[in-house]
C-alpha cells in the first residue's frame, strides 16, 4: 500500500509538471510617449555697453602720450600735429579733466638753455591744445630741461627719445 501511495503521488506530480499554465494574454505596448516640445530659451539680453574712455584705449590715438622734436627745435613736428589735436578734442569734451605738459631735452646743452627749451616745447603744445578748444585752466606745463631722460645712453638714438613733451593727465 505504501507502494501505491508513492506511486499515485509521482503520478500526480509528474502530471502537474507536465501541464501548461494558461497563457495571459499580452498586454498591448503602451505607445511611445510624445516629445516634450520646449520652447525656444529666451535670447540673452545683450552685454551692456561700457563705454570706455579713449585713455585707457591703447589703440586709440590719445595713448600716445609724448612729442617729439629735433635738436634744438621747440616747433610741433608735422607728426605729432594729429596726436596733439586728439587731446585737444578730448580735453574740450571733457571739461573736468586736467593735463600737465612736461617739456624735455637731451643732454646736450647747458642746464639753463635746457629748461628754457623744454619751457618753449611744453608751450607749443599748449598753445595747439588751446586753439583746438581745451581751455586754459586745464593745462600746466613745466620744464624738467635734461633732468628726467627717458635714455642714458650718450647717442643719437637715445637723444631722440629725450626730446620730447610728455601729456600727463
Amino acid at each position: 500500500m505504501k507502494k501505491l501511495l508513492i506511486s499515485i503521488l509521482l503520478v500526480n506530480l509528474l502530471a502537474a509538471c507536465a501541464s501548461q499554465k494558461p497563457v495571459e494574454p499580452e498586454a498591448a505596448p503602451e505607445p511611445a510617449p510624445a516629445p516634450v516640445v520646449q520652447a525656444p530659451a529666451p535670447a540673452p539680453a545683450p552685454a551692456p555697453v561700457v563705454a570706455v574712455d579713449p585713455l585707457n584705449d591703447p589703440n586709440s590715438m590719445l595713448a600716445n602720450r609724448s612729442v617729439y622734436y629735433p635738436f634744438d627745435v621747440s616747433a610741433v613736428q608735422e607728426a605729432d600735429k594729429p596726436t596733439v589735436q586728439a587731446h585737444a578734442q578730448y580735453l574740450s569734451e571733457h571739461p573736468n579733466r586736467n593735463v600737465r605738459l612736461e617739456g624735455n631735452c637731451d643732454e646736450r646743452g647747458s642746464n639753463e638753455y635746457n629748461l628754457g627749451l623744454g619751457n618753449r616745447r611744453a608751450n607749443g603744445v599748449k598753445q595747439m591744445l588751446l586753439l583746438g578748444g581745451a581751455k586754459a585752466n586745464q593745462i600746466d606745463t613745466v620744464s624738467y630741461g635734461e633732468e628726467k631722460p627717458r635714455c642714458s645712453d650718450h647717442n643719437e638714438a637715445c637723444w631722440k627719445e629725450n626730446r620730447r613733451t610728455d601729456i600727463k593727465y
